[in-house]
């Protein structure tokens, strides 16, 4: 086939007659994106439950993230070996297992066991994206990748919205005593029911989130789904695909350092919107709580708009586009904290809302048969929440300043707009490699 007729022609999104299998895994991106920004909330109750500082609150997502970080490759082994849908029914029963261990971390009141629950959690949900990205990515055109995963990609956001107005509603009791009240709660001997009472409030919502979870896991496990090329050939025909070969792709190495960068970004900013809203407007964490929610709308607005502007702009020019503008909106909350950086760094969100998916999509393309492992390390990078939350919580430590703290997201999106502009250009890939993994069977 000639190359310019190939991309000339116009590509359908979709594939007809995997319809249910894609409403299953598109509904995961919506379940992940739950505790991933029920963690935002954690941040801000455990400094009250534990009276811990932002630095130690933010390791929630450093054991989070070390989750996907540690479990992804073992994932994309285990995907590898049998098929997607080994790998996102077994993260399903661990992010459903994560959920019901809030219960005994509550009854023991100990920090490192909520630690750990999170962990359990982000390690199902390692294998949920290792899974649910590549497939939704390989079932249609390859054309269209990048569209398609922008389209599942947008009902992530919605869970991202749900899980902050669940821990906004039904975690945050929109109690914050003064320390003056603090004062006579422990000379009445009350205080520490208080905080007791504060910790039990993370038990509900995780559990009935567990209960849907187990419930959807079934689900899948009773539908069937669509073998992808490599899926569809027998043990001894199947490429595997090789770690080593993955150094050959520029834009790969390029697109997991770009996705380390942004998933830092992302999680930085709203595990500290929070705080931010807070320290500079002095409202109540209820209020910031919504503020929070109201930037994840922004997020999910901006998602659902990119993949429409996709079709009229290539998806790396619209990702750096979007780049210059948050470095833009990032600098001006930095330089004016109070209301009009709220506004600025509020709108962030709807402009990082492509990125994910397009780093994603961008740093997979035409690595063939290399495809699920190169999809676990894009996946590995979301570490980058582990290390630069924490990171933003020593930069407000040293400079009490939770402005001077958004620098470090400023950075990332430098980097970004750097891969969505050179870093993500393919160099020597052939056209049978960009369309190695279409659906061929059911």
């Amino acid at each position: 086939m000639n190359m310019n007729k190939y991309f000339q022609e116009k590509p359908k999104i979709f594939m007809q007659g995997a319809i249910l299998p894609l409403i299953l895994v598109t509904a995961l991106f919506f379940l992940w994106g739950i505790p991933n920004n029920l963690n935002d909330v954690l941040i801000k109750q455990f400094m009250k439950s534990f009276e811990i500082t932002r630095f130690k609150a933010g390791l929630v997502q450093s054991a989070f993230y070390m989750g996907y970080f540690i479990l992804s490759m073992p994932a994309a082994l285990i995907m590898r070996k049998y098929s997607y849908k080994t790998g996102l029914v077994t993260g399903l029963f661990l992010y459903s297992t994560g959920t019901i261990l809030f219960w005994p971390a509550a009854i023991v009141g100990k920090y490192g066991f909520f630690l750990f629950a999170l962990f359990v959690i982000a390690s199902g949900l390692a294998f949920l994206e290792t899974g649910a990205n590549p497939f939704i990515a390989s079932l249609g055109d390859p054309r269209t990748s990048e569209r398609r995963l922008n389209f599942s990609q947008a009902f992530n956001p919605l869970g991202s919205i749900a899980g902050v107005l669940i821990g906004t509603i039904f975690i945050f009791s929109g109690i914050e005593h003064s320390a003056v009240e603090i004062n006579n709660l422990k000379l009445a001997g009350t205080y520490d029911v208080y905080l007791q009472h504060e910790t039990m409030r993370v038990v509900k919502p995780y559990l009935v989130l567990g209960a849907f979870v187990f419930i959807w896991a079934l689900l899948i496990i009773r539908t069937r789904f669509p073998k992808i090329a490599d899926e569809a050939q027998n043990e001894n025909e199947r490429q595997k695909g090789k770690f080593k070969d993955l150094f050959k792709y520029p834009h790969f190495i390029q697109g997991v350092l770009a996705q380390f960068f942004y998933v830092g970004a992302q999680v930085g900013t709203w595990s500290y919107f929070i705080q931010y809203v807070q320290d500079y407007t002095g409202s109540p964490e209820k209020v910031a709580g919504y503020f929070l929610t109201g930037t994840l709308v922004a997020f999910g607005v901006g998602r659902f708009s990119a993949t429409y502007l996709m079709k009229f702009i290539k998806p790396n020019k619209l990702m750096g586009i979007y780049g210059c503008i948050n470095i833009i909106l990032v600098g001006i909350g930095v330089i004016y904290p109070g209301w009009v950086g709220l506004w600025a760094v509020f709108l962030t969100s709807f402009f990082m809302s492509l990125m994910f998916p397009t780093i994603f999509a961008l740093g997979i393309k035409g690595l063939g048969p290399n495809t699920k492992i190169g999809g676990s390390m894009i996946i590995m990078a979301i570490v980058g929440g582990a290390v630069f939350t924490p990171l933003m919580g020593l930069v407000f430590e040293f400079t009490r300043s939770m402005a001077m703290a958004m620098l470090i997201p400023l950075i990332c999106y430098s980097f970004i707009t750097y891969y969505a502009f050179i870093g993500s250009q393919m160099i020597n890939i052939s056209l049978e490699e960009i369309n190695h993994e279409p659906v061929i069977s059911h």
